[in-house]
């Protein structure tokens, strides 16, 4: 015969102050648990929707960015001329060939510098884009020194606000656009036309090579001639996937940092939930051989306390979801291991993380209740009751 639930429940009532304190310290490490999955969803998230599964992206053979990277011109038009390469409209490869580099910007919170991406396109590279809309403004002209920057640049950095002049590469660049992509790792860079960023950080050779597939099937087609051309020593990837790529190391960091921090923590509540039941089941005694007096098994006792610390996990659980939620209202500015440039991503909480998360306190609870649960099971009904 299992002991009432309700009753189960009323114990945690009356002992409100011990409850609240062993409750709020699992809730502590539910929080740190779940802001370190959310942290690591925000930038894998906003990496991998930086790129699509149907833009194939180009790079020189052995480079990890597109920084590191260089695409001669000739080496660019035998991409685009590739017949797995989708053609545009006006019947045209749908490519872009693009220049990537890195300049410093002075950042609003401390004054501190910091590396942001300036990307050189065109109206091709825009398109091959589609999340990228423009928010204020209007996008820059060819030819020009204008340039545009991504929200989050707009908001991480001074000086980059409409109609003003951003000076780099010995040339004045006058901000006309500012654009939404979709809290995409595009947001922070900066975008202006190609040709005139080759001039002025005197370039000979693009970073990149962005193009549309003509079908999902011809990547690996692609890839094989490619592959094959000794003219070419290239590595081709689809867009999504090399920025995935891109998160690898900073995730890497991010989850093993916060898996040591809320393995120290859980072990601090877990004692803190022993000691709790421990204390529970001390103060209990006379409780504990009523029961069995009036018929209730070992295993019904052991479940019962057992129910008790998964009962205060639960709570704990619950509190420190509720607050790690308002963490998504937060946007983080860290650098790009790989790029070496800063990168803006925010918190995000899914079903897959609500799920560990609830989990892992359950499992606290557990670990933390069995042994006051089993030593509650174990006593003998007149020793209980004399000690009552």
């Amino acid at each position: 015969m299992p002991i009432p639930l309700h009753y189960i429940a009323r114990n945690l009532r009356v002992r409100k102050l011990t409850t609240a304190l062993t409750a709020g310290g699992m809730a502590l490490v539910i929080f740190v648990f779940a802001a370190v999955l959310m942290l690591d969803a925000g930038l894998k998230e906003t990496l991998v929707a930086t790129g699509r599964a149907d833009n194939i992206i180009v790079i020189r053979q052995g480079s990890q960015t597109e920084v590191q990277s260089g695409i001669q011109r000739d080496q660019a038009a035998l991409i685009e001329s590739a017949p797995e390469v989708a053609l545009d409209a006006a019947g045209r490869p749908f490519v872009a060939r693009e220049c990537v580099v890195l300049n410093s910007l002075l950042r609003r919170d401390g004054g501190k510098r910091a590396n942001v991406v300036v990307r050189g396109t065109d109206a091709t590279g825009i398109a091959l884009r589609p999340q990228a809309r423009l928010a204020e403004g209007r996008w820059f002209r060819p030819g020009s020194t204008e340039i545009v920057v991504g929200r989050q640049v707009l908001k991480s950095y001074a000086g980059v606000e409409l109609g003003q002049s951003l000076s780099f590469a010995q040339r004045q660049w006058t901000v006309v656009g500012v654009f939404d992509a979709g809290n995409s790792g595009f947001d922070s860079e900066i975008w202006g036309d190609a040709d005139q960023m080759l001039q002025s950080f005197r370039r000979n050779a693009y970073s990149s090579v962005i193009a549309r597939l003509a079908s999902r099937d011809a990547f690996d087609p692609l890839k094989a001639r490619l592959d094959a051309d000794p003219r070419l020593k290239v590595d081709l990837e689809r867009e999504n996937r090399f920025y995935e790529k891109q998160s690898e190391s900073l995730s890497d960091f991010i989850t093993i940092l916060g898996m040591v921090l809320s393995a120290i923590f859980s072990v601090g509540a877990m004692i803190g939930a022993a000691i709790t039941m421990y204390a529970a089941v001390a103060t209990r005694t006379a409780e504990i051989g009523t029961l069995r007096a009036l018929g209730y098994r070992r295993r019904g006792i052991l479940a019962a306390f057992l129910i008790e610390s998964l009962l205060l996990a639960a709570i704990g659980g619950v509190a420190g979801l509720v607050a790690a939620s308002f963490l998504q209202t937060i946007t983080v500015s860290t650098m790009n291991f790989v790029s070496f440039s800063q990168m803006a991503f925010g918190f995000r909480m899914t079903p897959g993380i609500v799920l560990r998360t609830a989990l892992f306190a359950l499992l606290m609870g557990a670990v933390g209740g069995f042994l006051p649960a089993l030593r509650a099971a174990r006593m003998k009904i007149v020793d209980a009751l004399r000690a009552g």
